[in-house]
């Protein structure tokens, strides 16, 4: 994941936490770290840390189970790839796009390089 400068501790936080989720590390109805293991973990206060979780409960990738702790809800991982899908089409793409047209790269340059970046992973 790319992460821009002007990105809030706590939001990296939350966005690693949707990498795991992602990763398939917290499947629906994983406990997750408590706020105070994740707070020793990224090495930050636990308020930070627990900004984090409001901002993933919000978002209903996290919720609250009372003498539980922190579960990924149902329905998560979908969640977090239609926005990460939307933002990357939105954000990341028009930047790649035009990088390509400057460089005189054509789809099958591109198509290639992804062929053979799939091969190198399997």
């Amino acid at each position: 994941m790319i992460y821009y400068s002007d990105t809030a501790i706590f939001v990296k936080i939350a966005e690693r936490l949707c990498d795991d989720i992602l990763a398939d590390r917290y499947k629906e109805g994983d406990r997750v770290p408590s706020v105070r293991e994740l707070a020793a973990e990224y090495e930050v206060n636990t308020n930070t840390a627990l900004r984090a979780f409001e901002v993933l409960q919000r978002d209903d990738i996290l919720l609250q189970q009372r003498g539980i702790g922190m579960q990924v809800a149902k329905g998560a991982k979908r969640k977090i790839l239609a926005a990460r899908k939307k933002e990357f089409l939105q954000r990341e793409m028009p930047d790649f796009l035009h990088r390509l047209d400057l460089l005189g790269l054509t789809i099958d340059d591109v198509s290639e390089a992804w062929e053979k970046f799939k091969d190198s992973r399997s």
